[in-house]
């Protein structure tokens, strides 16, 4: 099996090797990338692409945000998936990362048994986000966005609406199929269904479309 290739952008270089250490102690995984700025990963990227990308936001020679909207904009780098490693201090931070393509976001203290399973999901094409985590975006989000009304929802069924208004509320495959009396397997199959339709790059994109849409609403985070 072809490992899974991360690269590291930290401009602590313990942090770099702490991280590079763990992961590459796992069969599975390879870190190929070390670099201490956004302007270094890209130029490295270009050359040997990664699959995953753990990226500090505030570094000094490119910071994570501008980075991750790069790798979202370069075609070139379109099946490169972004992890953010931050704190949720920075909040005024978090909408701006979705939207520049981030697929999630880890803790920088979060457990080692964690980040390697971070990585794992998100190669596998799904988001980083747990309820809790979905609830706290939705809620930064709410502060400053208008819902606009089943915008770009059109080319959905009535099913796939019903299984993406519950990926806007964090749940999971499992979640989803249970709460639809569907099989795992059938509302994985859905939610890849509506994210090749609506063109999102992963589950983050789906939870955003599904508030913007207005198919999520403010008052459902006030019930949680």
């Amino acid at each position: 099996m072809t490992p899974i290739r991360v690269a590291i952008a930290d401009d602590h270089q313990l942090v770099r090797a702490g991280f590079a250490l763990l992961l590459d102690s796992e069969d599975d995984i390879e870190v190929t990338i070390q670099a201490s700025g956004g302007y270094a990963l890209l130029e490295a990227l270009r050359t040997a692409p990664a699959d995953v990308v753990l990226m500090d936001i505030r570094m000094p020679d490119g910071d994570g945000l501008w980075a991750t909207e790069e790798i979202a904009d370069d075609p070139r780098l379109d099946a490169v998936r972004v992890v953010l490693v931050t704190t949720f201090g920075l909040d005024e931070y978090i909408v701006r990362a979705v939207r520049a393509g981030a697929s999630g976001f880890l803790l920088k203290d979060t457990d080692p048994t964690d980040l390697i399973r971070a990585v794992r999901v998100v190669a596998a094409g799904e988001a980083l986000l747990s309820p809790e985590v979905t609830k706290y975006l939705l809620s930064r989000m709410s502060l400053g966005l208008k819902a606009e009304p089943d915008s770009g929802l059109d080319v959905l069924t009535d099913r796939e609406r019903e299984v993406l208004a519950l990926v806007g509320r964090g749940q999971s495959n499992d979640e989803i199929a249970e709460s639809l009396v569907l099989s795992p397997l059938t509302a994985k199959t859905h939610v890849s269904r509506i994210m090749t339709k609506v063109g999102a790059r992963d589950r983050v994109h789906l939870v955003v479309l599904a508030y913007e849409s207005g198919l999520v609403s403010p008052g459902w985070l006030n019930e949680h």
